[in-house]
């Protein structure tokens, strides 16, 4: 299986020019830990993490250096720490060194290039524009999707995500919290969050009328009322 088989589709992300509040509620709003950094035209450029916003002089958990660590800093150092924990704006304190992958990466690479890097979400690109994302929970959807395949049903496989995604998409009740949709085998896999179990359902229906989908499991987790309220 390739990134283009697991990944999610529909990813969040933000501008450089956003304020690191903006990504604070984008990462708590959705349940993620990390979303790509994007410039005016599309391309990826960055991610933000949760770690690269906890150390903040607003909460006041910058972080404290021993004095012999003060003293052999530089004023170069000592100013990005500063700016990190400082500035305002996601372009200052994202990371710049973004690890991503190309949408025919193998699932290999993908876990590879997570272990190495000791990342849990890997952006999928085309032509330096982003797609979608693989991340750890897709790799592990992806194993517990897992059927005895032949390459003609990966061929068929690939046309039937395609066909239950376009199934689901943009419908009215289409939940706003992250979805994934793994086909193995002709067996389709939902997977994701929402709001109430009528959605839930309505995924279930819009799948299993999708020509030639033999099965639909849904893997489905409805919210709980606090977290969608933002509690």
């Amino acid at each position: 299986m390739r990134a283009k088989d697991v990944m999610s589709g529909g990813v969040m992300s933000v501008l450089a020019d956003a304020t690191v509040f903006d990504a604070a509620e984008i990462l708590t709003g959705q349940h993620i830990s990390a979303v790509p950094v994007v410039d005016d035209s599309g391309r990826v450029i960055g991610i933000v993490s949760e770690a690269d916003l906890i150390r903040r002089a607003e909460i006041g958990t910058t972080p404290h250096k021993s004095w012999l660590q003060r003293l052999l800093a530089d004023d170069a150092t000592r100013a990005a720490r500063y700016v990190r924990s400082h500035s305002r704006h996601v372009s200052d304190v994202m990371t710049k060194a973004v690890v991503t992958v190309e949408e025919e990466a193998n699932l290999a690479e993908v876990a590879e290039l997570m272990s190495k890097h000791g990342i849990k979400r890997v952006p999928v690109v085309r032509d330096g524009f982003m797609v979608g994302i693989v991340s750890r929970a897709n790799l592990l959807q992806a194993l517990m999707s897992r059927e005895p395949e032949s390459d003609e049903l990966r061929s068929t496989d690939a046309r039937l995500r395609s066909d239950v995604l376009h199934a689901v998409e943009k419908k009215p009740w289409a939940s706003t919290w992250p979805t994934n949709v793994v086909v193995s085998a002709g067996v389709v896999h939902l997977w994701g969050f929402v709001s109430s179990d009528a959605v839930r359902q309505a995924y279930r229906v819009a799948a299993e009328n999708v020509p030639g989908v033999k099965l639909v499991r849904n893997h489905m987790r409805i919210v709980p009322a606090s977290v969608s309220m933002g509690v």
